[in-house]
């Protein structure tokens, strides 16, 4: 049987152009390809041959992109389907998704973005230079080697029973990167349980982790399984193990040892077959010198380690990073695909990234709020040391913080043509907050000019503005 990866792209496009445009794009890139010229052509070929994947404009002359998704979907269900679509076609293409298509691409779109995106289709046999998935949450995007050769091992190692221990800095994508090891580990076809160590109480730790029977204390009226117990024959994500109290620390050692737990209240252990993935944010080795990680259940979790680089030592990623958002952000907030001038991208790329890639997909879904005329420039990008606003350091001796705060909002709101709804996403904030923070402003009345394009829209999420609330560190701080 051919594999996926042998099998040719289809491309589906009336205008010659493009289908030549696109056909050399993938073909640099090592793909076979075939076109067609509208929908009926396009169901010849795959009737004639199997292929890999379908990139099909949306907007054809008789069969639609998204009929021939339907038909496509109906005769041969397993081939993914990629849509390319001008800005009108947004909404349509969001709702092909929906309906089970594999992505979109706004136009235009760099040939890389086209190859990540096919790279992803193809599923498990995915050249590493391009996308690897990860089921529900995004692809690791790498043209890093060092990131390449990591991901490599990690492919090895996830065919094994093995335990792992992944290691790096918070916003690399750790849990991106269990996913991948799980989608190609025996398991995959069976649960995937994560838990935070770090986001559960430590009164809650032991029964969110090891369960209770009905019973076994005062308002346990119900059986409650485990993270372990859920994970039963499949795989769990032990996520930021560094946080685990030590009490619990032994207990986890011993399940991880007999591969059986001890519920709370229970009369005899349970056996367990899980493999387990733990994460962390910090050195496991320094905690154990430190005394607050036992030596013992460090050696039984670091069986086979990975590191994540952070994103300032992967900077050839940054561009490919950035491609990525922009579309991701396109889509989400229904606007066109957008480019980057030359000196956005330079500052991008120069920046330390200390937040890692979370850091740099909140800086570039800002800036597509904010772009216009289908650019983004420096001036979009609102990281701290490019807001118009002035940094800290810039405040002269004995500038109070209510002033200080006061000119960020108003040089933010300028910035955003007085929009309170991007105003208070950049800034940090819920609009009831920056509503009530106006307030205390005097000139600053919501009849103002500077604030005529939007209304007073309502608090989405609820919250209730402290007028003492002082997130000014936020906004100028490191």
């Amino acid at each position: 049987m051919t594999s996926t990866l042998q099998r040719p792209i289809l491309i589906v496009d009336d205008d010659p152009g493009m289908r030549a445009t696109l056909t050399l794009s993938l073909r640099q890139m090592g793909h076979a390809v075939v076109a067609a010229a509208n929908g009926e052509e396009a169901l010849a070929q795959i009737e004639q041959c199997p292929v890999g994947a379908v990139v099909t404009d949306m907007t054809m002359p008789g069969m639609s992109g998204m009929d021939l998704f339907r038909t496509i979907k109906q005769r041969r269900p397993g081939i993914p389907v990629i849509f390319i679509s001008a800005f009108g076609s947004i909404e349509v293409a969001v709702d092909a998704m929906k309906a089970g298509g594999f992505d979109y691409l706004a136009k235009p779109f760099s040939p890389e973005a086209l190859t990540c995106v096919v790279c992803r289709a193809l599923q498990t046999g995915t050249p590493l230079e391009c996308a690897l998935p990860a089921a529900g949450t995004g692809a690791i995007l790498t043209r890093d080697p060092g990131m390449l050769k990591m991901l490599k091992m990690a492919q090895t190692v996830a065919a094994s029973q093995a335990t792992i221990l992944i290691e790096g800095e918070s916003g690399t994508g750790k849990e991106l990167l269990a996913r991948f090891i799980y989608e190609r580990s025996p398991r995959a076809h069976r649960p995937f349980i994560a838990i935070n160590c770090a986001a559960v109480p430590e009164g809650l730790m032991e029964s969110e982790l090891f369960g209770y029977e009905k019973g076994a204390f005062t308002g346990a009226v119900a059986k409650k399984p485990g993270r372990f117990e859920l994970a039963h024959t499949g795989t769990l994500l032990l996520d930021e193990i560094g946080e685990l109290p030590l009490s619990l620390q032994a207990k986890l050692l011993r399940v991880l040892q007999e591969r059986e737990v001890d519920v709370l209240g229970g009369r005899k252990p349970v056996a367990l077959d899980v493999r387990v993935i733990a994460s962390t944010n910090r050195s496991l080795w320094d905690e154990v010198k430190a005394g607050r990680f036992r030596e013992d259940l460090y050696y039984r979790l670091n069986v086979f380690p990975l590191r994540l680089p952070p994103l300032r030592h992967r900077p050839c990623d940054i561009p490919l990073l950035v491609e990525h958002f922009i579309q991701q952000g396109a889509v989400e907030h229904r606007q066109p695909a957008l480019t980057v001038t030359p000196d956005a991208m330079a500052i991008l790329m120069g920046r330390e990234w200390r937040g890692n890639i979370r850091e740099l997909q909140n800086v570039v879904e800002r800036a597509v709020l904010l772009a216009e005329h289908g650019t983004i420039t420096a001036d979009h990008l609102l990281v701290p040391d490019r807001v118009n606003a002035r940094p800290l350091s810039a405040f002269s001796t004995g500038t109070t913080v209510w002033e200080a705060e006061r000119s960020l909002i108003v040089e933010t709101l300028e910035r955003v043509g007085g929009n309170r709804t991007h105003a208070a996403r950049i800034l940090g904030i819920s609009i009831r907050t920056l509503r009530n923070k106006l307030r205390l402003y005097r000139g600053l009345a919501p009849s103002d000019d500077a604030f005529r394009h939007d209304a007073l829209l309502p608090d989405a999420a609820g919250e209730t503005a402290d007028a003492d609330q002082l997130w000014l560190p936020r906004v100028v701080g490191g």
